[in-house]
C-alpha cells in the first residue's frame, strides 16, 4: 500500500512557485499582480494570494506540539473542548438562580454573573448558587472593583462551607482596574494594591483566576487584531510584573491571570490571533522563570464583537457571530460567549439567547470542533498569519514597554489615542464603503423600517465627565452613523428615488442596481425600471410616481447625449442625479448638473447632503 501511494505522488511533478506566478500573470492579462492580488492588511503586513510549503519551512510554529510550551497549538494534548458560557444579570438572586439552573439543562456549562455592589453579601451568593454544583460548572463573577476582594472572600467561604474539592472548582472573578480607567477616564490605579490579596484568597484554588485582562473592550471600540493582541500582552505583563514585585510567586501570579478577548469578523486572522496570543504570552511568562511551564498557559474567554452588530437587518448578526464563534473555537479558546443577535436594540429575548447558545452547541456537538486539536495547524496560510501577527503584536508590546509599561501608556493616553484613531478610520472606511457592513452600507433591506427599534444606551456610567483625568476609548458601533441617518429619514419623510434607465442594457441595469443600494442606505424608497425609449418618457414616469430624486442610469458614452436633456426637461421638479463618474462629468457640471453617485463617493456624507437638499 505504501509503495502504491509513493508511486501515485511521484507521477505528478509539482509546479514551482515561479510556474504558478507565470500562470497567474497570464490570467491577469498584464494587470499589476501586487495591486490586484496582494492584500495589504490593516495589521501591517501583506498577504499573498497563495502559499506553499517553502513559505513556512523556516517557521517554528509548525514544529510545536499540542499541550506543550509555547502552547501555540493549544493548551490540551488530545482535545479542543471549550466551555459554552452565558452571562446572567444577578441583581435578583432568586431569578438569576432559576435562570442559571435552566441554562445548565440547555447545554451551558459556564455561567457569568454580574453582581451590583450592594448585593455583595453571603446571603445573596447562597441564593444565587443554590442547586448549582460548582465542581461541574465554570463560574465567573463580576462586580464593582472596590468590592471584588469582598466578593472573593465570600465565594471562598461558600466553597469551603459546601465542602467542594478545590481542584475541581473552575472559574474566575473579574478584577481589571485598568479597564475601568480606559472606559471611565478615572484613575483607579490605587486598586492594583489589592491584587496580592486577591491571589492569596484563591491560592488554594488552582483553576480559579482572579486577575483579568479585558481587551474585548478594545475590540468593541474598533481595534485592529494586532492592536488587541499587542495590548493584551502588555496589559497582562503589567499585572504580572506588579504582582511579582509585590512578592507574589510568579507561578501563582501567572496562573491567576485570565484574558477576556473579543473576536472580529476577520475569520482566518482571528483564528491565528488566538494561536499567536498563547505563543507570545508563554514567551513573556517564561522570562519570569516560573518553576513549571504550565504557568505559561494563556486562558482566554472570547466574546463575539458588538462593534459590527447592526440594528437594521439584524438577523445578519447571526452570520457575523457564527463566523466569529468558529474562529475562536478553532483557535482553541478556553470559553466562549456568543452575543444574541438583537442585543443592539433590546434586552435579549428567550429566543435570541437560545439561538446564541445553539450556535455554539452546533459547533461542538454536530461539527465536532471540540474533538480536533488545532485544526489550523499545518495550513501554510494559517501558519504564515500566526507568524506575521506575532511580529506585529510583539512590536506593539515592545513599544508599550518602551513607554514605561501599559499602565504608564494608559495614563499618558497613547493606548486610547491609538484605538480611537483606528475607530475613526474604520468609520470613515465604512462611510466610503471601503469596509462593508452587509445590510447597512451595502445591500440594505429596501423595505425594512426601524419603527420602535433604537440602539440601547450605555448604562455603565462610562460617559460621565465628572472626575475624568485620563483619556477614554470611544465605543461607537460601526453601523451607528448609517443607522442614525436612516432612522432620521424614516422619522421625517421617506423620499422616493426613481431610476431613469435608458440606453445600453448592461450598463443601465448595473448602475440602477448600484444606485438603488446606494440610496436605500438612507432608507429611501427606490423604484427600478426596465428602461425607457426617451428621457422625456422617463421623467414623466418619475413625476407620476411622486419621485423626489430622479437617477439617470446609462453608460458613460451615452451620458453626453442623455444627461443634459433629461436635466432640462426635469426642470428642478425633483433632484437630478447621474449614476457614475463619466468622462464628460465636467461638461455636465457646467450645464448645472451637480449630483453624481459612484464608487468613489463618501456614501454617508453624500446621503446626508441629499437629505439636506430635500429638507429632511
Amino acid at each position: 500500500m505504501s509503495n502504491n501511494k509513493e508511486k501515485l505522488f511521484t507521477e505528478f511533478q509539482a509546479p514551482s512557485t515561479q510556474e504558478w506566478l507565470d500562470k497567474i500573470q497570464v490570467d491577469l492579462k498584464g494587470a499589476d499582480f501586487n495591486k490586484r492580488l496582494v492584500w495589504r492588511t490593516n495589521e501591517g503586513f501583506n498577504v499573498q494570494p497563495f502559499y506553499r510549503r517553502e513559505d513556512v519551512l523556516n517557521l517554528k510554529t509548525p514544529d510545536a506540539l499540542p499541550g506543550e510550551f509555547p502552547f501555540v497549538r493549544g493548551n490540551h494534548k488530545n482535545h479542543n473542548r471549550w466551555y459554552v458560557r452565558q452571562n446572567v444579570s444577578a441583581d435578583d438572586a432568586a431569578k438569576a438562580n432559576e435562570k442559571a439552573l435552566d441554562l445548565l439543562n440547555k447545554g451551558v456549562d459556564s455561567l457569568g454573573f454580574h453582581i451590583h455592589a450592594e448585593h455583595v453579601n453571603a446571603a445573596h451568593i447562597e441564593t444565587l448558587l443554590r442547586g448549582i454544583k460548582c465542581e461541574e460548572v465554570e463560574l465567573n463573577f463580576n462586580t464593582c472593583k472596590r468590592h471584588t476582594l469582598e466578593l472573593a472572600q465570600i465565594l471562598v467561604a461558600y466553597f469551603e462551607k459546601q465542602g467542594y474539592d478545590k481542584e475541581k472548582v473552575v472559574g474566575s472573578i473579574d478584577f481589571d482596574p485598568i479597564e475601568k480607567m480606559i472606559r471611565n477616564g478615572k484613575d483607579v490605579s490605587d486598586l492594583l494594591s489589592i491584587m496580592p490579596q486577591l491571589v492569596e484568597t484563591f491560592k488554594d484554588y488552582p483553576h480559579f483566576r482572579c486577575i483579568t485582562v479585558n481587551t474585548d473592550k478594545l475590540n468593541n471600540a474598533g481595534s485592529y487584531i494586532a492592536q488587541e493582541l499587542g495590548y493584551a500582552l502588555a496589559w497582562g505583563n503589567e499585572y504580572l510584573q506588579q504582582m511579582t514585585e509585590a512578592g507574589v510567586d510568579v507561578d501563582l501570579a501567572a496562573k491567576k491571570i485570565k484574558f477576556n478577548m473579543g473576536i472580529s469578523e476577520n475569520y482566518f486572522m482571528e483564528l491565528a490571533k488566538f494561536r499567536t496570543a498563547r505563543m507570545l504570552w508563554a514567551q513573556i511568562v517564561k522570562q519570569y522563570e516560573p518553576k513549571c511551564d504550565c504557568a505559561c498557559k494563556m486562558i482566554v474567554n472570547a466574546t463575539t464583537s458588538s462593534y459590527n452588530l447592526t440594528l437594521f437587518d439584524s438577523y445578519v448578526n447571526l452570520l457575523r457571530t457564527q463566523t466569529e464563534a468558529m474562529s475562536a473555537t478553532l483557535g482553541g479558546v478556553h470559553s466562549l460567549v456568543v452575543s444574541p443577535f438583537n442585543e443592539v436594540y433590546e434586552d435579549p429575548t428567550d429566543f435570541s439567547e437560545r439561538i446564541a447558545r445553539n450556535q455554539q452547541l452546533l459547533l461542538k456537538e454536530e461539527c465536532h470542533f471540540g474533538q480536533v486539536v488545532d485544526p489550523g495547524a499545518g495550513s501554510y496560510y494559517i501558519e504564515y498569519l500566526t507568524n506575521s501577527l506575532a511580529t506585529e503584536g510583539w512590536n506593539r508590546f515592545l513599544k508599550v514597554e518602551e513607554e514605561g509599561g501599559f499602565l504608564a501608556a494608559v495614563k499618558a493616553g497613547t493606548v486610547q489615542d491609538d484605538i480611537n484613531a483606528t475607530n475613526l478610520k474604520r468609520h470613515d472606511d465604512a462611510a466610503k464603503r471601503k469596509e462593508f457592513l452587509l445590510g447597512t452600507n451595502q445591500f440594505p433591506n429596501f423595505t425594512e423600517k426601524a419603527e420602535e427599534k433604537r440602539a440601547r444606551a450605555c448604562k455603565c456610567g462610562c460617559k460621565t465627565e465628572e472626575g475624568k483625568t485620563i483619556k477614554t476609548i470611544e465605543s461607537t458601533r460601526l453601523a451607528a452613523d448609517f443607522e442614525d441617518l436612516r432612522i432620521h429619514t424614516e422619522n421625517a419623510k421617506t423620499p422616493v428615488a426613481f431610476m431613469l434607465t435608458i440606453g445600453n442594457l448592461a450598463m443601465r441595469q448595473a448602475r440602477a442596481q448600484f444606485s438603488c443600494n446606494f440610496l436605500a442606505c438612507a432608507g429611501y424608497k427606490v423604484i427600478d425600471n426596465l428602461g425607457f425609449k426617451t428621457v422625456e418618457e422617463g421623467v414623466d414616469a418619475a413625476l407620476k410616481a411622486g419621485a423626489d430624486i430622479v437617477v439617470l442610469c446609462s453608460s458613460d458614452d451615452e451620458y453626453a447625449e442623455y444627461a443634459v436633456p433629461a436635466f432640462k426637461y426635469l426642470d428642478n421638479r425633483a433632484m437630478f442625479v447621474v449614476a457614475g463618474a463619466p468622462a464628460c462629468m465636467e461638461d455636465l457640471k457646467a450645464a448645472g448638473i451637480e449630483n453624481f453617485v459612484h464608487v468613489k463617493c463618501n456614501v454617508l456624507e453624500t446621503l446626508k447632503e441629499y437629505n439636506k437638499k430635500l429638507g429632511i
